[in-house]
């Protein structure tokens, strides 16, 4: 038997062993081959949420399965996370994170909480498969809109930090007091200068941020953590 076929029996067997006990887990198994990130394997639950079978599953590509069904914004967070979780290559380590989900049924995302580990590795002890189980969040659920939350922070300090960084330290302790609604007088008070002064540095934070809005003033102030 060749290399190929060995490898293959290697998988089969890995996947026979998670598929016997998928059914009786709270949430959605999925097997991926780090070969090229495609989906190797998927539990009944997954597939039916999906409203796919397990022979289409497995024979799309790795980008057509993550635009087809999942949130690229969230990618840019988790991503890079599993990719260390795989350079580590360590048994004791998982990756766990939010992601949004879409259904067959629905045209909404669903917010699941997945946790991710090397599962089985090649004869040269590279990681070859990973291993993740999805667990749905309750819509009502606190988490649901506390991961969203979260998730927009992340974006927005991500598209805007090249802006951010234009600030001094003196106009990043401004702009946390004008996001807790601080008059240009009170302001003045609490950092021992001139209201003019205030002032000025006001202008300048809003000409750097590119911004006039109070709303935008509170989001840097807390994806910066200034608030």
């Amino acid at each position: 038997m060749n290399q190929n076929a060995l490898l293959q029996n290697k998988i089969n067997d890995a996947i026979a062993k998670i598929s016997v006990i998928s059914d009786e887990l709270p949430g959605v198994v999925i097997v991926h081959d780090l070969r090229d990130w495609s989906v190797a394997w998927m539990s009944k639950r997954g597939l039916q949420q999906l409203g796919v079978s397990l022979e289409h599953i497995t024979s799309i590509t790795a980008e057509e399965y993550y635009v087809r069904y999942f949130n690229g914004d969230d990618a840019q967070d988790y991503v890079p996370k599993i990719l260390g979780l795989i350079a580590q290559n360590n048994d004791e380590d998982l990756c766990t994170f939010f992601q949004q989900v879409r259904f067959s049924d629905s045209s909404d995302w669903h917010w699941h909480m997945s946790s991710v580990k090397v599962y089985l590795r090649d004869d040269e002890n590279k990681p070859l498969l990973v291993i993740t189980i999805a667990l749905p969040i309750d819509s009502m659920h606190h988490m649901t809109v506390k991961a969203s939350r979260l998730l927009d922070e992340n974006n927005f300090l991500r598209n805007n930090y090249h802006n951010f960084t234009k600030l001094s330290s003196r106009e990043r302790e401004i702009l946390s007091l004008m996001a807790l609604g601080k008059t240009s007088a009170e302001t003045a008070e609490q950092l021992f200068i001139s209201p003019s002064t205030v002032e000025t540095h006001r202008k300048n934070i809003k000409q750097k941020l590119d911004t006039n809005s109070y709303y935008e003033i509170c989001q840097y102030a807390r994806a910066f953590d200034l608030i």
